[in-house]
């Protein structure tokens, strides 16, 4: 477990660097947007302590087929994923009946797939596949209903961009749960900590980003007075 440690460390320490980065974004902020903007402090930060608590060798349970199962990470998916869901909604101004079903569908995804790794064949896969459908309901709201709302907003560029980045990353995590060794069992335990290590600072930190960077780019647009000739 001594390479784990330093995968779950080196994320830590990842995840509390984009933290700081993105609290210092409160000051270019404006007010108005502060709380929404909250969002994107707060899922690193949940990260933080899920990494650290891994780092320390907490958490750890063993699967039903003798595999070693990361509770944190899951606790972790289980509270971040939905509030980039609700980061979404909130920017596209969608209906919130909407932006509910999606985060109800996005909490079931990871506690789907929670189960599917602690479980035994056949109801493993059962329970992949009733993952890959809700997470399927995820990508059809943010795709039909938030874009909807969000059209002709200024932030409908950064809404594409983040919901593109978002969910493509989104689609990787499945691929090493089925190679990892709570599914096939074609990578090592190890590997697969240090790829879903990468993918969660980037995931979080760089959606952060990527959402103060559009943020401040509408401010810079809509502060602008423009300037007639006589």
């Amino acid at each position: 477990m001594a390479g784990l440690s330093t995968w779950y460390t080196l994320g830590t320490i990842g995840m509390l660097a984009g933290t700081l980065g993105l609290a210092y974004g409160f000051r270019l902020v404006p007010r108005s947007n502060r709380r929404r903007y909250s969002l994107l402090v707060a899922v690193p930060f949940i990260a933080v302590v899920a990494y650290a608590l891994m780092a320390l060798g907490y958490g750890s349970i063993e699967t039903q087929t003798g595999d070693s199962l990361f509770i944190y990470r899951y606790i972790d998916w289980l509270l971040t994923t939905p509030l980039h869901v609700l980061y979404l909604g909130l920017l596209a101004g969608a209906a919130t009946r909407a932006v509910y079903k999606s985060i109800g569908l996005m909490g079931a995804t990871i506690v789907l797939g929670f189960g599917g790794a602690y479980a035994a064949s056949p109801l493993k896969w059962l329970l992949f596949g009733a993952g890959g459908l809700t997470f399927a309901g995820v990508v059809y709201y943010t795709y039909a209903e938030f874009d909807t709302a969000a059209q002709g907003s200024p932030v409908l560029s950064t809404f594409r961009k983040l919901r593109a980045f978002v969910i493509v990353l989104w689609l990787i995590y499945p691929l090493i749960w089925v190679f990892a060794p709570v599914g096939l069992g074609l990578i090592q335990i190890g590997t697969s900590a240090l790829v879903i290590s990468y993918l969660d600072v980037v995931a979080k930190i760089g959606f952060g980003f990527i959402a103060l960077s559009g943020q401040l780019s509408v401010q810079s647009t809509t502060t602008t007075t423009p300037t007639t000739a006589d």
